[in-house]
């Protein structure tokens, strides 16, 4: 046995049975609070504690997952490219619209973070949470960030604005699919835009084109913010 759970099928395996875990009782429950994502997560935890087993040994296979994260994320420009004549109709609303969703991202950060007197490393690792993980990482580590909460930072942030987006949308009457797929991307990166898809193509599109740019405006503001804080 030990012999199994020191290899890299290990980690690939536990990733795939306790995500496949988390879409069945999602599915099944259909409660928007119980995402795959979370459930997972707290599935391989649980076991990695429970069995004593260090988090090196999980990498083994976990780190493979990580590598198909890149290429996992340029697939959602396939919804963009069928979409990209709603794209050139709405440029101009659409950039304007992620570059103040991406301000308004890092400004919220840097005021909570100085409310509740943070460290400045923690506060650097905070800032670029609402971008993709690749993206975020890079950006974490050239501002003197600490990558791994950067990263726990983004995954939270991607499953809250995927479990609320939706609902937020529908308070505020928001039903333009172009406003809602851009919401989605802008705040919740890849996995509210896993969720924008299932709401429909348009807003998969559109919130595939917002990870994008936000990770690029974010990349620009960062380091200038970063000078006057």
């Amino acid at each position: 046995m030990m012999q199994i759970i020191d290899t890299p099928f290990f980690g690939v395996l536990i990733c795939i049975i306790a995500f496949e875990i988390g879409l069945f009782i999602n599915k099944k429950t259909k409660n928007v609070i119980l995402n795959p994502l979370l459930i997972s997560i707290s599935l391989i935890i649980f076991l990695l504690l429970k069995f004593n087993i260090s988090l090196e040994t999980f990498n083994k296979g976990g780190s493979l997952i990580s590598f198909f994260l890149t290429p996992a994320t340029v697939i959602l420009a396939v919804p963009l490219y069928k979409k990209f004549n709603i794209f050139k109709a709405n440029a101009l609303p659409i950039i304007i619209g992620i570059t103040v969703g991406s301000f308004s991202v890092i400004l919220s950060v840097v005021m909570l973070s100085k409310l509740f007197g943070l460290q400045d490393s923690i506060l650097r690792s905070l800032m670029p949470k609402s971008i993709t993980t690749p993206i975020g990482i890079e950006v974490a580590k050239q501002i003197g960030g600490i990558p791994s909460i950067t990263t726990t930072a983004i995954i939270i942030t991607g499953i809250v604005g995927a479990i609320f987006g939706p609902n937020i949308c529908k308070i505020f009457k928001i039903k333009d699919e172009v406003a809602v797929g851009i919401a989605m991307g802008t705040a919740a990166h890849a996995i509210g835009t896993s969720k924008a898809i299932e709401m429909g193509e348009v807003q998969g599109a559109m919130s595939g084109i917002a990870i994008g740019i936000a990770g690029l405006i974010t990349v620009i503001l960062v380091p200038i913010i970063i000078i006057f804080i």
